[in-house]
């Protein structure tokens, strides 16, 4: 029950060259908590909804701030949205989560308070988990780690049995390919910008 700590942390301790996108951290995270929550009790996926269960505390401030805001009225939250609304900022607030909690500091060792620039990861029990979980190879996670821009997909087709693991991961594909495009079309609209600013100059 911890996919999205341990994908936050693997995102906080990518390399600073291959920096990853936080919009497409944000959807995966959102995906790891609805499988979180799915192994908590506290929610199905019926299809393509969110159905919640009976109210779970999980120990972890961030994934029972999730569970609080899940939609209780049918016809229910698709995953889908769940992941734009979830999604939004919350590769921040777990960076944030985790500097508070120290582990994350400076170069040089000194503990970092939230929200001041450049981090690294402490060795901790924490990291190390997170870490022996990708090396582990556990399918879903992999998943999740190539969503979110940390590792490239793996060349071997991934053997994931699980109707509800294999529907949440679809989403999270989807949301990441929605939202490059919406980067692609951006930059486009922005370079059409600049060069008729130059020749209008």
């Amino acid at each position: 029950m911890n996919t999205a700590r341990d994908l936050a942390l693997l995102a906080l301790g990518a390399a600073p060259e291959a920096p990853v996108e936080q919009g497409d951290v944000s959807l995966a995270l959102a995906g790891s908590e609805l499988l979180d929550l799915v192994e908590a009790g506290a929610l199905q996926v019926d299809d393509d909804r969110i159905v919640p269960g009976a109210p779970q505390v999980t120990g972890d401030p961030l994934l029972d701030e999730a569970a609080a805001t899940l939609i209780r009225d049918e016809p229910y939250e698709s995953v889908g949205d769940w992941l734009w609304r979830r999604g939004d900022g919350l590769s921040s607030a777990y960076h944030s989560a985790i500097e508070r909690e120290g582990l994350a500091a400076r170069p040089g060792g000194r503990v970092l308070p939230p929200r001041s620039g450049r981090t690294t990861l402490v060795d901790s029990p924490e990291r190390t988990r997170a870490e022996t979980r990708l090396a582990s190879g556990d399918p879903a996670f992999t998943a999740l780690v190539a969503a979110a821009g940390i590792r490239e997909e793996p060349a071997e087709t991934l053997e994931i049995t699980d109707d509800v693991v294999t529907s949440v991961l679809a989403a999270v594909g989807d949301a990441v390919m929605e939202l490059e495009a919406v980067r692609q079309r951006r930059a486009i609209e922005n370079s059409a910008f600049d060069n008729i600013w130059r020749g209008g100059v």
